[in-house]
């Protein structure tokens, strides 16, 4: 009888050198030297290579970096006071002494737009980061565990959800950041971060939420759980990184839709105000003279919507890159 070890080793080409039938030839044998040493791409790799060819990538990357970078070091671009001005230059039109002109006050607008970005950007930014905290742990508790722990989160989700959003806002912001309250800027942006954040987050909760209960019956979750892996591994190690694909998408177009939101809340008087420089509370002010000074509206207009734009070009290309059905 022979040893059917040996006889395996004997039988079986070896895994480093794969054969063709009928020739002692490597299957790869015809392939260049970078191709026989590349390793195969997974869901990211290939969406990162999909997006390095859509020039809308690059263009909505570029801006959004811009953006970045003039939120972080605001004195990069510019060394205008952006508070304080004189009201012998008020509603003085652009030229090349201030580029974008003087507002009402006599402050330089091209100082206030870029210092406007700063909290924009970071309104945005943290209220998206919340939102996809809060809302992605309760949608993978809700999905993982399912039975009434699923229907308790799903229930609080549905009552948060059915408070319209500009009426939940005007409550939040008007009780803690009314006409008589005392707020410097950061708690005055930490109100409408917490606003955004409260009345957004149950839509995250349930994409998670329909994403973990799409997966966590897969093979792979099956055998984990069969070998003894805990709960935290298995969602840590197995079902977050196959889940974060569409909150990675809906995550970046939210943070255009959350520059928007800002905008609109400031521009009714109940966001962000006075010390805080933005592109919501310069729109608001320029409302009134419209007609006789329209560039005090067209600048900060103009970057608002380019900011806008950006993220949300940005999250419709990922979006496509990590869907195969549209490549």
């Amino acid at each position: 009888m022979s040893d059917p070890s040996t006889a395996s080793i004997v039988s079986t080409p070896p895994a480093t050198m794969p054969t063709e039938a009928g020739s002692g030839a490597p299957v790869n044998a015809g392939l260049p030297e970078s191709a026989r040493k590349q390793k195969p791409r997974g869901l990211l790799g290939d969406a990162w290579r999909d997006l390095r060819r859509k020039p809308l990538f690059w263009i909505s990357t570029a801006f959004i970096v811009l953006f970045i970078v003039m939120a972080a070091f605001p004195s990069l671009f510019t060394s205008g006071d952006a508070v304080n001005g004189a009201l012998s230059r008020s509603r003085v039109e652009p030229s090349s002494d201030a580029w974008f002109g003087y507002d009402v006050q006599g402050r330089d607008v091209y100082a206030r737009v870029i210092y406007g970005a700063r909290a924009s950007i970071v309104v945005a930014l943290l209220s998206t980061i919340g939102t996809l905290l809060i809302g992605g742990t309760m949608g993978i508790i809700a999905g993982y565990r399912g039975g009434w722990v699923d229907g308790l989160l799903s229930r609080i989700a549905d009552i948060f959800f059915g408070l319209p959003f500009v009426l939940g806002s005007i409550v939040i912001l008007t009780t803690f950041n009314g006409s008589g309250t005392d707020n410097n800027e950061w708690q005055i942006m930490g109100l409408v971060i917490m606003s955004l954040t409260v009345l957004s987050w149950p839509v995250v909760m349930r994409l998670m939420r329909s994403s973990v209960l799409a997966t966590k019956e897969a093979d792979y979750i099956v055998a984990a759980r069969a070998l003894g892996a805990g709960t935290g591994r298995i969602i840590l190690k197995h079902l977050l990184p196959n889940c974060l694909a569409p909150l990675l998408v809906y995550g970046t177009i939210m943070v255009g839709s959350f520059i928007g939101a800002e905008a609109t809340l400031s521009f009714l008087g109940i966001g962000l105000k006075s010390p805080v420089v933005s592109w919501g509370i310069m729109i608001s002010e320029a409302q009134n003279y419209i007609r006789v000074s329209p560039f005090l509206l067209f600048f900060p207009s103009a970057f608002l919507v380019t900011a806008v734009l950006s993220f949300v070009m940005l999250g419709e290309a990922v979006r496509e890159a990590l869907d195969p059905k549209l490549r």
